[in-house]
């Protein structure tokens, strides 16, 4: 588990990969912190980190004695923010260059539309 990212951030985005996946619904129990320092060989200081990050946002909650839970509304939260990120790093940069290039919004929607059906 070594990217380049810190591990604690890498921790939070596996666990938001499971739960866009469906691996892991809403109000479904979480791995403890134990569990995820173990798998990932890391200290649980680190993996608490990661999950703290996911507390913070909304996308999981604690219930006191039982562990971390999935919030309801997780996995939408989670799609609109990589939407916009998608957006901010992919689609304003294309529409920018077709600008550019004096393509029309049909002309790009086209090509768009011939690639997304390859």
């Amino acid at each position: 588990m070594d990217d380049g990212r810190p591990i604690f951030l890498q921790v939070a985005q596996q666990l938001e990969g499971q739960i866009l996946e469906g691996a892991l619904g809403e109000e479904s129990q979480v791995p403890s912190i134990n569990e995820l320092a173990a798998f990932h060989r890391i200290n649980p200081a680190t993996a608490l980190k990661g999950v703290n990050l996911l507390v913070d946002a909304g996308v999981l909650y604690k219930r006191r004695g039982i562990g971390m839970f999935v919030a309801d509304g997780a996995r939408a939260r989670l799609l609109d923010e990589r939407r916009a990120e998608f957006r901010d790093a992919h689609v304003r940069p294309l529409a920018d260059r077709a600008r550019g290039l004096g393509l029309t919004t049909a002309q790009l929607q086209d090509m768009i539309a011939k690639e997304m059906n390859r």
